[in-house]
């Protein structure tokens, strides 16, 4: 019996949807937080992020991290990273457990040896105190001697937008509002005020259209780095009206099913349809090759791809 228990915020759901959606955002917070020098072309292959921790009673408990996946580069390398509004005890803790088992997961047996490698991890701090850390550390004192690692950390309300776009961390702009957090009541009051926010996130907008023109990124690029920013504005100035709707107003209001997100919502489904097609008729070739009966070579496909006894036969 599993113990679930899932931890989501509305912040959270944005950082993964800029994941997924447009993931080579990624590729310059990463040169940013690690002293990287990745071009953007790289390959990016994300693992599942949902781990299921083994308890004391035998039970087992449902975590997931924000993301960890690995860039193919020079090198191949492991990352982890979560997104934090603010500082939690637990924090180092979940990071331990959710480092230990990524490496578990791709942990090879030689002989008598187990090798498990440990992502580079790293926190985005979305809201930062004169108490909140510059870095994070984990020690780990073994049999074998003590071993520790770094939990690097960026904050977000670190960036002014000229080194956002200056540095192309296109990623932090959803999140660009968090700055602003302890001036909306000043600017729910003061509509002066208020029209300078707006003029800050006009620009936002037009450097936006700049670099979609220029093909710098993608239409559909932009249209999420907006539509993110319009979620996380909903949630931070939930109380605070002439804030949200005066940004809403620049920003545009909900970015409906554009266009490019069809085209590629429609891409992702046939190349998901077309991978596992593949897996099929390469498993098949493989047990084939290894004389295996056609009777268990059937059971094989059915009980790996769930699939009906009539589809499976297609594929022998």
């Amino acid at each position: 019996m599993k113990n679930i228990q899932i931890t989501s915020t509305p912040y959270d759901d944005v950082f993964r949807t800029l994941l997924s959606d447009c993931s080579p955002l990624i590729i310059p917070v990463i040169n940013e937080i690690f002293g990287e020098h990745y071009s953007g072309r790289e390959k990016i292959t994300f693992s599942p992020n949902e781990h299921f921790l083994k308890q004391q009673d035998g039970n087992e408990e449902k975590r997931i991290t924000d993301t960890s996946f690995r860039i193919e580069g020079k090198e191949t390398k492991k990352y982890h990273l979560e997104c934090q509004s603010s500082t939690d005890n637990s924090m180092l803790v979940r990071f331990f457990e959710y480092d230990t088992q990524i490496a578990l997961d791709g942990g090879e047996i030689k002989g008598n040896i187990l090798t498990v490698t440990l992502p580079h991890s790293a926190v985005l701090f979305l809201r930062h105190h004169a108490s909140t850390p510059d870095s994070l550390k984990i020690r780990m004192v073994t049999p074998g001697g003590t071993v520790e690692y770094d939990i690097h950390v960026i904050k977000s309300q670190q960036y002014t937008l000229e080194k956002i776009f200056e540095k192309n961390l296109l990623f932090l702009i959803p999140f660009y509002i968090f700055s602003h957090e302890a001036q909306f009541e000043e600017y729910e009051k003061d509509k002066a005020k208020l029209k300078l926010l707006q003029a800050e996130y006009e620009g936002i907008k037009n450097k936006l259209e700049e670099l979609s023109a220029t093909e710098t990124i993608s239409e559909y690029t932009r249209c999420t780095i907006m539509d993110m920013s319009n979620k996380v504005l909903e949630h931070i100035a939930l109380k605070y009206n002439s804030v949200k709707e005066g940004v809403k107003a620049v920003m545009g209001g909900k970015v409906l099913e554009y266009e490019a997100k069809a085209i590629k919502r429609e891409g992702i489904e046939q190349g998901i349809e077309q991978g596992i097609v593949q897996g099929i008729t390469g498993t098949v070739s493989i047990l084939k090759n290894l004389d295996i009966p056609p009777q268990i070579i059937l059971a094989k496909i059915q009980e790996q791809y769930n699939l009906s006894p009539e589809a499976a036969k297609k594929y022998l």
